[in-house]
């Protein structure tokens, strides 16, 4: 062996021996032999626990003499053997004790050597040859060291990993199984191996509940990666079923011959079951477990498909709830969540089992109606749903009432493509809401022309805001017995650079529905508020003036806080400013609303109630607050003497205001006759043209001043 440096531990006495030796080595070919010559055992032990930390020293071949100063035979053999249990000794005999050292290689010497031996030949030879077998005792011990590592990292890999494993021969006979696979087949592994893979492994497809193949068997056989059929479904020993997904490999020898396959496997059930779900709500409404936007545009378009196939048409209803918002913010998001339930669940006894409820988001919900024959069929589902929704829903202590608008588009009159349809229904939808809201109405090509101006005006007004375009006109209010000007109402307009002077019936609703109505509303009532202090100021003797206040307002959680705050900046005394609002308004009988009239009561503003005889007002909710007055509707009055039946209902209105110690004001009073017939009926204060037109500050102001003086226009009372 070339270039081989051997460690050697030279134990012996006579000194002769030693350098014969230690020559012998010298003249050793190719080997290099680093010698320590030591005379006694205990010195050689010294030797040994100085270098058997540094592997560069450690000796790898003792030669030991068996007859020693401190030690002969076997007690010389043994220290060393048991401090360098990884050296070779070898021992140097003689005739006289050649049996010892035969003993002492039956107990761990590596071999022994005569004497006669000892030359530069045989010498070097054998410890070459020890060396050696040695090195390659070494090597082999560690191959099977690294063998076995190599088996239990992959065995405890295999046992560890997620995935279940299972190998057969070419026979498709189990002869390996990891522990994964074990729990997910029923089987042991001693029980498991030596039997057919298709009695361990069960397997069928989850819709047919056929058997399905088995992938070993195709692997082998194709000699290529396989893999399971989806929804294989494995048969577990206990009958217990799991969902797996599977990937099989042939395994070759080195000469690339098929010895048998490997599958891995692994449960996917939960996986499935979660991707299902996830599918479910990624297309369902949270709330109302109905199909949301994502889903109804899937079905819409499969049905405009089939329509067009079988020449039938297809229903799109666009609804909204009405008033949804202030029943929300007034009664909490829990008592609305329900509502909403309730509502998708009447729509849907409103369809058929073929139809798709839809909840859009928010308040809105859409119904696809599939395969009709004519727009008619729709209609009388859009009927269906408004007369259903006449019914109060009952939630907690709760009985609500609300209403729904309804826009309807068909395919393919209105549109042939899903974007086109849906976007004409919702077009629909806000007609129906502008034309009073609680009807349905089919789309028209003129309503796009609609969408684009109300579109155009709520931009104007938001302008309008920013460049402080809005005006307050004031209209005065009689008391028809003294004449005397008791009150007025505050009347908004609106000074379009364009258009002139615009009414509030041509911009309130868009203000409404665009949500606008909040801020413009609070400029409405500190304006009022700021002239109404510098009336104070100029000493004119103010009249309390009446705002008018739409539902969303009154029912937002901080209208309150926010009069207040207006009041406490303009400092004006709460007595001077009234707030009037339509029946519709109390419609919402809640703790909160209830809060809301108390607060305002409390603070001192008088609360009217305008246009009333037109709406449901409960007659309680009359009698416990201290409503300043009620309003009569100018439609009644202008027919008055014409009907008796609106002069019977006025008088009704009449009654039942003075019954509860309230005032009565009519509105729209025009002329002598309908002055008459109030005073006869004992109506306590009237308003309109005949006493007053509606009047910017300046002008109010000079009637005050004729007020003062008596020279008020009130005079006709």
């Amino acid at each position: 062996m070339k270039n081989y440096t051997v460690n050697v531990l030279l134990v012996e006495d006579e000194e002769s021996n030693a350098k014969l030796i230690r020559l012998a080595l010298a003249e050793g070919d190719n080997s290099v032999f680093r010698v320590q010559w030591v005379k006694r055992i205990s010195v050689a032990l010294q030797c040994l626990l100085r270098c058997q930390n540094i592997p560069a020293k450690r000796f790898d071949v003792i030669l030991l003499d068996l007859t020693l100063p401190d030690a002969e035979g076997p007690e010389a053999f043994i220290p060393l053997f048991e401090a360098a249990p990884e050296a070779l000794i070898l021992v140097l005999s003689n005739s006289a004790n050649e049996d010892t050292a035969r003993v002492l290689v039956k107990k761990g010497a590596y071999d022994y050597l005569g004497k006669q031996f000892v030359n530069c030949h045989w010498l070097p030879r054998a410890l070459r040859y020890v060396a050696e077998r040695k090195q390659a005792e070494n090597v082999l011990l560690d191959s099977e060291a690294a063998l076995f590592d190599a088996n239990e990292r992959a065995q405890i890999t295999l046992n560890s990993i997620g995935d279940a494993v299972v190998a057969t021969d070419m026979m498709g006979v189990v002869t390996y199984m990891n522990l994964m696979a074990e729990t997910m087949t029923g089987w042991h592994q001693d029980e498991a191996i030596g039997r057919p893979l298709a009695e361990v492994f069960c397997i069928v497809d989850g819709k047919t509940r056929k058997t399905a193949e088995n992938p070993v068997q195709a692997a082998i056989r194709e000699n290529q990666v396989v893999g399971l059929t989806a929804n294989c479904v494995l048969i577990r020993r206990d009958g217990f079923e799991s969902v797996i997904e599977d990937s099989t490999a042939p395994i070759h020898n080195h000469q690339g011959q098929v010895l048998g396959a490997v599958m891995v496997f692994h449960d996917v059930s939960a996986s499935r079951e979660m991707a299902l779900k996830m599918t479910h709500l990624a297309q369902h409404d949270i709330l109302t477990g109905k199909p949301n936007r994502l889903l109804l545009q899937e079905r819409l378009a499969q049905a405009i498909v089939l329509a067009k196939r079988h020449h039938r048409q297809v229903g799109l209803l666009f609804l909204d709830l009405d008033y949804f918002k202030y029943i929300n913010d007034s009664l909490g998001h829990a008592v609305g969540d329900q509502l909403l339930i309730s509502v998708a669940n009447r729509l849907q006894a409103c369809a058929r089992a073929s139809d798709t409820v839809c909840r859009q988001g928010g308040d809105e919900f859409v119904i696809l109606l599939t395969e009709i024959e004519q727009p008619q069929d729709a209609a009388q589902v859009a009927s269906k749903v408004l007369a259903a929704m006449t019914r109060p829903h009952i939630i907690g202590a709760h009985e609500l009432q609300i209403s729904v608008s309804i826009g309807i588009s068909v395919y393919p009159d209105d549109g042939d493509s899903v974007d086109s349809i849906m976007k004409n229904a919702d077009t629909a939808m806000y007609h129906a809401k502008s034309n009073g809201r609680d009807n349905y109405q089919f789309f028209r090509a003129d309503m796009n022309d609609c969408v684009m101006q109300r579109l155009l005006l709520e931009g104007s007004l938001r302008r309008a805001l920013k460049h402080q375009e809005f005006v307050l006109h004031y209209q005065p209010q009689f008391d028809l017995k003294s004449g005397v000007m008791t009150g007025a109402e505050a009347l908004i307009r609106w000074r379009d650079p364009e258009l002139g002077l615009v009414y509030p019936d041509d911009f309130i609703p868009t203000a409404i529905e665009s949500g606008l109505i909040l801020p413009i509303g609070r400029w409405v009532l500190r304006q009022t508020c700021i002239q109404i202090g510098m009336w104070l100021e100029a000493g004119s003797q103010p009249v309390p003036v009446a705002v008018n206040v739409s539902m969303i307002e009154l029912t937002h959680p901080l209208f309150v806080t926010g009069l207040a705050e207006i009041l406490m900046e303009t400092g004006l005394p709460a007595n001077y400013l009234k707030l009037e609002f339509t029946e519709k308004v109390l419609t919402p009988d809640t703790e909160a609303f209830h809060r809301t009239l108390q607060a305002l009561i409390d603070m001192g503003v008088g609360l009217v109630i305008d246009d009333f005889g037109t709406g449901h007002s409960s007659l309680s909710l009359l009698r416990h607050y201290a409503i300043s007055a009620l309003k009569i509707d100018r439609a009644f009055v202008h027919d008055m003497v014409t009907y008796p039946d609106d002069a019977s209902i006025i008088n009704a209105v009449i009654g039942i205001g003075h019954s509860l110690k309230q005032r009565v004001v009519a509105k729209g009073v025009e002329n002598q006759k309908q002055l008459m017939m109030l005073r006869a009926q004992r109506c306590d204060t009237g308003q309109g043209f005949l006493f007053g037109r509606p009047q910017d500050a300046d002008g109010f102001t000079n009637l005050l001043m004729h007020q003062n003086d008596g020279t008020s226009q009130g005079k006709q009372a």
